[in-house]
């Protein structure tokens, strides 16, 4: 995760310096491209920082190992459910919204509470039933 983590600092670390030159050329009078520019640059900070997080929970990996066999990295990848609906009533939640942006904003509600509860089902997916961890 080092490699991750690395390819997030950089661009913070320009982002920041970018905000400083902008403010120093626009006589820092305006404030909402200094902002903006700050806050981009603290996305890429948090996300270095969640992958940083990662590598020390985690440890070091086969693909940050140089010398590291490809047999290494075989076995289980993650948890996949090809036969969950879920997804499907997330992207009519999905719909919906922006169904309601086009025609009338009381669609949202019905929107969002299908959202909603497509997004709880997904998550909850595996806690219950034949297939609960």
């Amino acid at each position: 995760m080092r490699l991750e983590s690395n390819i997030f600092w950089m661009p913070s670390v320009f982002f920041f310096v970018a905000a400083t030159a902008y403010g120093i050329f626009t006589g820092w009078a305006e404030w909402v491209g200094i902002t903006c520019i700050l806050l981009t640059g603290g996305m890429f900070v948090m996300v270095g920082i969640y992958f940083k997080m990662l590598e020390k929970r985690h440890g070091t990996r086969p693909e940050d190992d140089n010398s590291a066999e490809i047999a290494e990295l075989s076995g289980e990848q993650g948890v996949y459910a090809p036969w969950s609906w879920w997804p499907l009533v997330i992207a009519a939640g999905a719909a919906l919204a922006f169904l309601a942006m086009a025609v009338g904003w009381w669609i949202m509600v019905p929107a969002v509470i299908i959202g909603v509860v497509g997004l709880v089902g997904w998550v909850m997916e595996f806690s219950t039933g034949l297939h609960a961890h």
